[in-house]
């Protein structure tokens, strides 16, 4: 099995680093801090936050200009020329106890994002979304904590780690409507949990192993694992290519640890 190790990209700890994401367009990462309610930039060697004044689960870049979606506590965000404006309000699904956690859209721009609970006070809990449209549709109920998710390249598969089950599960994916069906584990993760994750050309899982300090290279058809990442943070969250397709650029958290690079963000070159 081929090893591999992640390297410093910021010294900077972040309390919940998620979502990270680079666009090519602007040559800008972007990641959230979902615990302060931020999301960050980087680009040109400047970088930049901004404050929501709740959690955010996700940002995912928009096709039409360099803002963002923002998967909140209370709903759905457009964030553009330094505003917020809220798309749609999700107190018609979402539990008061609830946030968004991981987010993305589809191959379509149909925003996928999940539920979890918001606080150490309620059992874990929460639900898979689709937002299309201006309809919310329930996607996949009864989950632990929603997170991350992946689409292969032929668009018939969807991917979808439920941490606290252990797994990362795969659907049956329709493409004209966004549907998704039967539900079958693709694998199971031993010391620590399944996080964010990405996918590669070769429709292969990289996926972020919560309390494990490593990502895991998956096959997407069989779920064997194929390569480790060594990331010196606990906590890997996510994890995501760069646009030369071999770089990764990785999360992590740092709440509650105190180690040099818990919360700091990372990259690692593959094959």
């Amino acid at each position: 099995m081929k090893k591999y190790q992640a390297v410093l990209f910021d010294r900077q700890k972040f309390a919940l680093g998620e979502s990270p994401f680079y666009d090519a367009r602007f040559k800008r990462y972007s990641w959230v801090d979902i615990i302060n309610g931020e999301l960050w930039t980087l680009r040109d060697g400047e970088k930049k936050s901004f404050s929501l004044g709740q959690p955010i689960g996700a940002a995912i870049p928009l096709s039409d200009s360099d803002g963002f979606y923002l998967a909140a506590m209370d709903g759905l965000y457009i964030y553009e020329n330094g505003e917020a404006k809220l798309l749609c309000p999700l107190n018609s699904v979402f539990k008061n106890y609830w946030r968004s956690n991981d987010a993305k859209t589809d191959p379509f721009g149909r925003i996928f994002f999940g539920a979890s609970v918001a606080d150490d006070d309620h059992e874990a809990e929460g639900a898979l979304f689709c937002y299309d449209k201006g309809k919310i549709t329930c996607l996949q109920d009864n989950t632990k904590i929603a997170n991350g998710m992946a689409w292969s390249s032929d668009r018939k598969s969807f991917f979808f780690s439920d941490s606290l089950e252990y797994a990362v599960f795969k659907y049956d994916y329709d493409p004209k409507t966004g549907m998704i069906g039967n539900r079958r584990k693709l694998f199971s993760v031993e010391n620590g949990v399944p996080d964010g994750m990405c996918i590669d050309l070769d429709d292969n899982l990289w996926v972020a192993i919560w309390g494990g300090n490593r990502i895991e290279k998956r096959d997407g058809k069989t779920g064997e694992l194929l390569a480790e990442i060594e990331v010196p943070a606990k906590q890997t969250s996510s994890c995501n290519f760069l646009d030369d397709g071999k770089t990764l650029f990785i999360t992590s958290a740092g709440v509650g640890l105190d180690g040099e690079s818990d919360g700091c963000l990372f990259t690692c070159e593959v094959d």
